[in-house]
């Protein structure tokens, strides 16, 4: 294993020394360290910090009975543990990252993850099921996994139990030769030992690409049980102690910064075309023909178990619902869903804002609508100042790069932003306000928003020069026609379903 890991974990110990302790120091030491982490996981739960505790490491090595240790010795009604084992059906169907977001722990709360997303492809290089530069680029995805969640305060600690080649062997056979010890040394075990050099290889590889302080490996030399307990037991504590001491928070994560910002300059939104208009008569006779065609794409796309991913943002007024409910009148309602997206609950609160996204995203062939979404953050989060500038700075990268996973799954997205003119939409305010059955679509909030109109145009206009990637385009729709809008969403839907469907076999 590399030894500068080794050195830091031995750092972290504070010279705390394990080797060679009787059954009585083990137990005495072993009452402390227990007192201790029940301690600072009742302070854990004021603290704005969710931790997640991955362990991984060489078979045989103890990592179950650790785990097992941990659930016993704290409450497990603030802890859950997640294996990842077999795929269930819902996982499969969703991008590889959904089901560790499904896990992440609440705020305040511990998630222990058997093996984390660091198993699959530790596995795949050990059989050599990949290429090293898919090797490479998926560490590349995890790293940015854990950045973005330690950016948002989450404490990530990754364990590593080592046996040595010998050590391993010998530990097998031990457990293969007592009667209540057999079931642990399963056959793949002694498999993966016959394999060692090569899990150990991959492992380093792993390891020296993604230690990094806000995320470290934790070295846990597991010959010993006495030895290993106390070691998984006292980094525990350490850490959890400095996440209840507010003022050291900061230190966990150094190197988390916002990515340098500079305004885009961007005039997209100038470049539309808003006197772009279609009569009634030709509205009506393309309405029918492009429902028609989104109606069978849906179909065939359903399968060809192909998901899609529509988002609607745009200016208050612009159309957005109506535009939703021409796309919906052409799928079959057991396709689809929206998804209204308001204010985060307190539930929402209590996790990394892209939480509830992931959690929304579609099974493969269905269809799911977000009306408004995570672009909040880069909009009215930022312009009403309920995001840190650290915050809606960075989030550009972050949805980036969950666009990009979601994209790598095969689900279509695709993004409207409806445009309007100034004008229009004081035309629209005025016209819900004197009718009836349309006063529940104006409030104050309307109001006050339009009096931000440059704000949030200079948001959106940074929004599509830093968010408009190939996986995840853009379309900015004239909006001041609604007819024309509803008519050219359809028809950008249909032409990039049509180019999916096209890649399939």
């Amino acid at each position: 294993m590399i030894p500068e890991i080794r050195e830091y974990s031995q750092r972290l110990l504070d010279g705390a020394d394990f080797s060679g302790l009787s059954e009585k120091k083990y137990d005495k030491r072993l009452l402390k360290l227990r007192a201790d982490l029940m301690k600072v996981q009742r302070k854990l739960q004021d603290a704005p910090n969710p931790v997640i505790v991955m362990v991984s490491g060489v078979d045989g090595a103890g990592k179950g009975q650790a785990i097992a240790l941990l659930n016993e010795w704290l409450d497990p009604r603030d802890l859950s543990t997640h294996s990842f084992w077999d795929l269930s059906n819902e996982a499969m169907q969703r991008p590889r990252f959904w089901r560790f977001w499904d896990a992440l722990p609440k705020r305040g709360k511990i998630a222990i993850w058997f093996g984390g997303w660091y198993a699959e492809p530790l596995i795949e290089a050990v059989h050599r099921r990949t290429r090293s530069e898919a090797l490479e680029e998926s560490l590349k995805d995890i790293l940015n996994q854990e950045k973005a969640l330690a950016a948002d305060g989450a404490i990530i600690l990754k364990f590593w139990f080592h046996l040595t080649k010998k050590e391993q062997k010998e530990r097998l056979r031990h457990l293969y030769e007592k009667p209540n010890e057999h079931w642990r040394a399963m056959s793949d075990d002694w498999k993966h030992h016959s394999l060692y050099d090569r899990f150990e290889s991959a492992a380093s590889l792993i390891m020296e690409r993604t230690h990094f302080e806000g995320c470290p490996w934790i070295f846990v030399p597991s010959a010993d049980p006495y030895k290993r307990n106390l070691t998984f037991a006292n980094h525990l504590v350490k850490t959890l102690e400095r996440v209840s001491a507010p003022s050291h928070v900061a230190a966990l994560h150094p190197s988390h910064s916002p990515a340098a910002y500079t305004p885009s300059r961007s005039r997209a939104l100038a470049e539309v075309d808003l006197d772009q208009r279609i009569s009634r008569e030709e509205y009506d006779q393309k309405l029918v023909a492009v429902q028609s065609n989104l109606h069978r794409l849906f179909w065939k796309a359903y399968e060809h178990r192909l998901s899609t991913v529509l988002v609607f943002e745009g200016w208050d007024a612009a159309g957005k619902g109506g535009a939703i409910r021409r796309v919906t009148a052409a799928i079959d309602p057991r396709l689809f869903r929206i998804v209204q997206v308001g204010p985060p609950t307190l539930e929402e609160h209590a996790y990394h804002y892209l939480w509830r996204f992931w959690r929304d995203l579609p099974r493969d062939g269905r269809i799911a609508i977000f009306d408004r979404s995570w672009y909040g953050r880069v909009l009215v989060e930022r312009v009403e100042g309920f995001a840190t500038e650290g915050e809606w700075q960075r989030a550009y990268s972050e949805i980036n790069e969950f666009e990009k996973e979601v994209s790598l799954h095969g689900t279509v997205i695709l993004k409207f932003w409806i445009h309007i003119s100034g004008e229009r939409q004081l035309n629209r305010f005025r016209a819900r306000q004197e009718m009836p059955h349309k006063q529940h679509k104006i409030t104050e909030e309307d109001w006050r928003n339009r009096e931000r109109w440059s704000d949030y145009e200079r948001a959106v206009n940074d929004m599509v020069a830093y968010s408009d990637t190939p996986e995840a385009p853009w379309t900015l729709i004239a909006g001041n026609n609604k007819r024309f809008a509803r008519i050219q969403t359809i028809e950008a839907i249909c032409r990039r379903l049509e180019q999916a469907l096209g890649k399939r076999p």
